[in-house]
């Protein structure tokens, strides 16, 4: 979708550009057209990344819709088949008991019953009994098969609540991503955490932006709670230390980030880099640390 969006931008700008060429006021010569060029110092189209974004959320929400219409449709179908499959076999089963009983009754008259009304008393017995029987036993296994259904397609709903909570997650990611403001930045983190509020990740850029606010009181317990749900996100640890450092508190910031440094060793490239420890630079463990790192 992207590309044909720039291949139309790209063609649209071919056309002005000719129709400009077309007139004899402003023509200008290929040296004259190839100096411009030379000039230019950013490109003359933006991709409309709003537009893209838009598209995928109509999209997935097509797709949504589409995977309900298809299990509601394919749980119907089975229920359907369960009743039609166990009406056939209830019939058969009937009219092979009846068989049998008329060849018994033919038997037992050839060989001296008293009179019809015991042949037929006992096959109304007979038959009722097997008839209730057959009935119980399929009661039970379409109840059965009904508790399953019901069961399945409970899952299935889950499934697809899961889905659509993990698509709104990812758009508010890439809307927080592209966002510039640090106080609307908390607000997308506001709204992941309203949908999955064990988001350690959502909860540690979340106190990064308070920290941009010089808000290191939140930004803090922020960083304990995601420490409790996860003691291993280095991450974590770090935002605390920043904070830590905000407030002076040295010994307590060097501590969380040799914990930092532990669990995500990936952070000292950043350890000279990052403006809240400037006034630890003074500091002979922090010296130590970044000499060791």
């Amino acid at each position: 979708m992207l590309k044909n969006i720039l291949l139309f931008v790209s063609l649209l700008m071919c056309c002005t550009l000719t129709a400009h060429a077309s007139q004899p006021t402003t023509t200008l010569t290929e040296q004259q057209q190839q100096q411009a060029l030379q000039q230019l110092k950013e490109p003359m189209y933006r991709p409309l990344m709003e537009r893209y974004v838009l598209d995928e959320l109509k999209s997935l929400r097509q797709d949504q819709q589409k995977l309900r219409e298809d299990v509601t449709l394919q749980l119907t179908h089975k229920q359907l088949d369960a009743a039609d499959r166990a009406l056939t076999y209830t019939t058969d089963t009937i009219n092979n008991v009846l068989f049998i009983i008329t060849a018994t009754a033919s038997l037992l008259v050839l060989a001296g019953w008293n009179s019809l009304r015991d042949i037929k008393n006992k096959v109304e017995e007979t038959v009722n009994d097997r008839v209730g029987d057959i009935t119980a036993e399929y009661e039970q296994r379409l109840g059965t098969l009904e508790e399953k259904l019901k069961e399945r397609s409970e899952e299935i709903l889950n499934n697809h609540r899961k889905i659509t909570i993990t698509n709104e997650i990812h758009s508010l990611w890439m809307r927080a991503n592209l966002e510039s403001d640090m106080q609307g930045k908390i607000e997308m983190y506001d709204e992941i955490l309203k949908r999955q509020p064990d988001d350690v990740e959502a909860l540690v850029y979340k106190a990064d932006a308070l920290l941009e606010l010089e808000q290191t009181g939140p930004a803090i317990n922020l960083c304990n709670q995601a420490l409790e749900i996860d003691s291993d996100y280095g991450y974590a640890y770090w935002q605390r230390a920043c904070a830590y450092a905000m407030l002076e508190q040295q010994a307590d910031a060097i501590a969380d980030i040799k914990m930092a440094l532990a669990y995500s060793p990936n952070l000292k490239n950043e350890l000279s880099n990052e403006p809240s420890f400037q006034v630890l630079e003074s500091n002979p463990s922090f010296k130590e640390l970044v000499e060791h790192w």
